[in-house]
C-alpha cells in the first residue's frame, strides 16, 4: 500500500520485502505505522505478498526497515 524498501529473492523463488521506511524529509504515507516485512512465494500463479509477524519482544514501534538481505546455509 505504501511500497516497499527493498526486496531479496533466494533462489527458490522466495522473495523477502521490506516495507516502512520513514527517512526525514521524505513524505511517509502511513508515519503512525511500524515497518513490516513481507512474503512473497513467486513460484505461485498468482504470487501476493503476505506479512510476516515479528517475534514477541521485538520494538515493533521504532522499526523502520532500510534494506534487507538474507543468508542461505
Amino acid at each position: 500500500e505504501a511500497g516497499s524498501e527493498d526486496i531479496d529473492i533466494l533462489p527458490n523463488g522466495l522473495a523477502f520485502i521490506s516495507s516502512g521506511l520513514k527517512y526525514p524529509g521524505i513524505k511517509s504515507f502511513a508515519p503512525d505505522k511500524p515497518g513490516e516485512i513481507f512474503l512473497m512465494d513467486l513460484n505461485e500463479d498468482s504470487p501476493r505478498a503476505v506479512e510476516l509477524r515479528i517475534s514477541r519482544g521485538f520494538d515493533l514501534a521504532s522499526f523502520n526497515p532500510h534494506g534487507i538481505s538474507t543468508y542461505v546455509d
